[in-house]
């Protein structure tokens, strides 16, 4: 998620032809009123995550805890592919289409568009390749076995295989994006989801004539809706309506588009993978206790996918904020706006892990009945929400190191938190015998230790005339 989503604004913010207003407003409103009035917009995105989410488990919570416990195992992967076409990859693509539009560039920006659609393309069968032959070895070693495996392969299969719709609706949405139209690709996300939803029981269950398809189904839920969102995407980028045009007549591929799109997305892109990497880790880590003790771990990361996009949703406006104001050298205010988000996000995160902590049972009894994931998954609360404190404090601090130009030390900072989290979680399990509270007290260490280092990486930001 993330890095780059947040790069690809500044060009924007400098480049598209916004009112002078717009940018008085950056440079001299109110810190907080002009920091909500620009998160506002992206509640949509939010919700539109929210929605895969939250119904995907509670739909399969109906079948069974097999079928729980199978889309906990193929959750991390899908929502890899979400995250890493939408705020990672995705966000290369919005960068470098704003940037073409700002030099005046229009051609530039057709040509990036197509180039954007080659690479969807190439994704999603990478994606699909990849985890289609893989991905029975990984959940065996998360901890599937039978008919959790089944269930598991059962649903992937399909949501990985039909990985190309993802992600063409992403990149090509992120286009749009990338000339300031920040609706469009949010609206379809959510109607995708609306879909999604609807659709997900009638195929899982089965209705009428349409034949009950278990956990397949939630896969097909996922994919259809995604499908007809990329076919929306391809027709608006077709149109007169949309500022740049997806042609294919006279177009080639190019090095130097594709170096444009790569050398924002890559980074992006490796940084969302991290954060996927550490549930599926960490997930499996869990398995060795017990399948209950995986699930139990696997519905409070999906609170933490939650967060995520809510920090999303702020971190733009962060950016946007802090570049222009770091643009326009005023830094004290840039270094204002950066504290007062970060902490806005903190507070966010914090009150929801507090909430969650004190009543574990109502997340947790929105998947399961089960009285032993019960168990394992309020542990987990209580013991990790109140670190979700420091979790939300290095997302917003994530967000503020973009906007000064710093996204390796963020990066770096969310390799650590893996490792650190992993390995004690090992260490727990294996060599001291703590359990699974060793392993809960792990992930928490593991989000304070990123907040401490990204705080530490901030505060060492000098202005560009300073000495380091």
């Amino acid at each position: 998620m993330a890095e780059s989503d947040s790069i690809s604004l500044s060009p924007a913010i400098k480049a598209a032809p916004a009112p002078a207003t717009r940018t008085k407003l950056l440079l001299e409103g109110p810190i907080l009123p002009t920091l909500l009035r620009l998160a506002a917009p992206n509640v949509l995105n939010l919700l539109a995550f929210v929605g895969v989410i939250v119904f995907d488990g509670f739909f399969l919570g109906r079948i069974g805890t097999d079928a729980l416990a199978g889309a906990s195992l193929a959750f991390p992967w899908i929502m890899l592919v979400l995250q890493t076409t939408n705020s990672g990859m995705g966000a290369g693509v919005s960068s470098a289409v704003a940037r073409a539009l700002g030099a005046g560039k229009r051609d530039r920006a057709d040509e990036l568009v197509f180039h954007a659609f080659l690479l969807a393309l190439v994704l999603g069968a990478v994606f699909s390749a990849v985890m289609l032959l893989s991905t029975p070895i990984i959940f065996h070693w998360m901890g599937g076995r039978d008919a959790m495996l089944a269930d598991a392969l059962s649903y992937a299969n399909v949501a990985l295989g039909g990985a190309v719709c993802i992600t063409v609706l992403n990149l090509l949405g992120n286009a749009v994006r990338g000339t300031g139209n920040m609706s469009l690709h949010a609206g379809v996300l959510v109607g995708c989801v609306v879909a999604h939803i609807a659709l997900s029981p009638l195929l899982i269950f089965g209705w009428g004539p349409i034949p009950a398809l278990g956990p397949a189904g939630a896969g097909w839920g996922l994919v259809i809706p995604f499908a007809v969102g990329s076919l929306i995407m391809i027709g608006y980028l077709r149109s007169s309506r949309s500022i740049v045009r997806l042609k294919f007549r006279g177009m080639a591929p190019r090095r130097e588009l594709f170096v444009d799109i790569l050398k924002v997305g890559v980074p992006g892109l490796v940084n969302t993978a991290i954060t996927n990497l550490s549930v599926v880790l960490l997930t499996g880590i869990a398995g060795q206790f017990g399948p209950q003790a995986a699930i139990g771990y696997a519905m409070g990361a999906r609170l933490e996918y939650i967060m995520q996009p809510v920090a999303f949703g702020f971190g733009t406006a962060i950016v946007a904020m802090v570049g222009t104001n770091w643009g326009a050298r005023q830094y004290d205010r840039a270094r204002q706006i950066a504290w007062t988000g970060a902490i806005v996000i903190a507070v966010v995160c914090g009150t929801i892990g507090s909430i969650v902590a004190l009543q574990p049972s109502l997340w947790l009894g929105l998947f399961s009945d089960d009285p032993e994931v019960a168990r394992f998954g309020a542990l987990y609360l209580r013991i990790v929400g109140p670190a979700y404190l420091c979790f939300g404090l290095g997302l917003g601090l994530f967000f503020v190191s973009q906007g000064f130009g710093r996204g390796f030390a963020a990066m770096n900072a969310n390799a650590a938190r893996l490792i650190v989290s992993a390995g004690a979680g090992l260490a727990a399990a294996y060599w001291f015998d703590l359990g699974i509270p060793g392993f809960c007290a792990a992930v928490a260490g593991g989000f304070c230790l990123y907040a401490l280092l990204l705080v530490y990486a901030v505060l060492r930001i000098k202005p560009p005339t300073a000495k380091a």
